[in-house]
């Protein structure tokens, strides 16, 4: 998203992390993605890392703000979702219905999955607050912090486990993302073996 919003050129490389290649891990110790690599052989790992990379490289479009305090609030919402939220929703949703039977790490338990959903709505209510006072979730421009709740979102609505009647400026807010073409290009792609709910790609949801 980060790179489509900047209007980079790029080739996506599809690697599975449970897979553990030797040659992910060549590229990042981790063995985890995203990994950006340069035509000049740079390579760069860590989602945020790369992120702060691309602003500083090509300053053009910024996605991070323009004054200390503006980053420091994209900053701490970055880390909101790509930690807290990930942590408390994603994880233990996308990790438990998906990423489990790839990983072959046995069957989906429910009752993390049911505590995933609860810590949701706390998520969407505060999501719904900022967007209400700021229009996007940082200020009045759309920032890193958008597009990292945006792809975390985008994930579990795919499985159709977001209650977006829940709260209606959280659903506006996404509303407004789902319309972006960095997020378009994201939700006409398909997870085998999982169909997302019909209403997926619709912005008009």
């Amino acid at each position: 998203m980060l790179l489509k919003e900047k209007n980079l050129d790029f080739e996506l490389v599809c690697e599975n992390p449970w897979d553990r290649k030797l040659e992910v891990f060549a590229l990042d110790p981790a063995g985890e993605v995203p990994v950006l690599v340069e035509e000049d052989g740079t390579v760069i790992s860590s989602a945020y890392a790369i992120c702060e990379y691309l602003e500083d490289i090509y300053p053009h479009i910024t996605l991070i703000g323009t004054t200390p305090a503006e980053r420091a609030e994209v900053r701490r919402l970055v880390g909101w979702f790509d930690h807290k939220f990930d942590y408390e929703v994603t994880q233990n949703i996308l990790f438990e219905k998906v990423f489990k039977h790839y990983a072959h790490h046995g069957e989906p338990n429910t009752g993390i999955i049911r505590t995933g959903k609860s810590n949701m709505l706390y998520h969407l209510d505060y999501i719904g607050h900022l967007a209400k006072e700021r229009y996007f979730l940082a200020g009045d421009n759309l920032t890193l912090a958008d597009l990292a709740a945006a792809a975390h979102l985008s994930a579990l609505d795919y499985l159709g486990d977001v209650p977006w009647d829940y709260n209606q400026d959280a659903h506006n807010w996404y509303a407004l993302m789902k319309s972006r073409p960095s997020l378009r290009c994201i939700l006409t792609e398909r997870v085998h073996g999982v169909r997302p709910p019909v209403y997926y790609e619709n912005p008009d949801f």
